[in-house]
């Protein structure tokens, strides 16, 4: 990564060498610039210097890194994929769970009004149901 970086700025410093700077003596003042001089002004121009010759081995490190970083790119798009995926599957799961655990709830309530509303023999049995239905509730919806 340092070497990308490095890279970089060395393209960048290319750039820079081709612009022309004038030299301009106005008033006992010196000033450089990217524009020609005003008028009644000393001026000269600085040559820049040539331009350094290209480093194929810098270039060479550039693609290699380029290769890297866009097979770093397609593993990290993958992974988000996955992870999306992964999140879509948990979310559908909760739902189905959240939809179980309703239905025993109603199921436990419905039980529990049958039991307060027995009379005589039936009444044992349906308080019994109403214990298993709070159980089932128990086992499949804790909080």
């Amino acid at each position: 990564m340092k070497l990308l970086i490095v890279v970089v700025l060395w393209a960048a410093t290319l750039m820079a060498y081709a612009q022309t700077v004038y030299k301009c003596k106005a008033d006992g003042k010196t000033t450089y610039s990217d524009a020609p001089c005003p008028a009644g002004a000393d001026a000269s121009t600085l040559e820049a210097p040539a331009a350094p010759p290209r480093d194929a081995a810098a270039a060479t490190a550039l693609r290699r890194q380029q290769k890297q970083a866009d097979a770093l790119e397609k593993e990290r798009l993958k992974r988000e994929e996955r992870d999306e995926r992964d999140a879509a599957r948990v979310s559908q799961a909760a739902a189905v769970q959240r939809k179980k655990c309703d239905k025993l709830k109603l199921n436990k309530r419905w039980a529990d009004e049958d039991a307060r509303r027995a009379t005589g023999q039936a009444t044992e049995a349906a308080r019994l149901r109403a214990q298993r239905a709070g159980e089932a509730m128990t086992l499949e919806c804790p909080r």
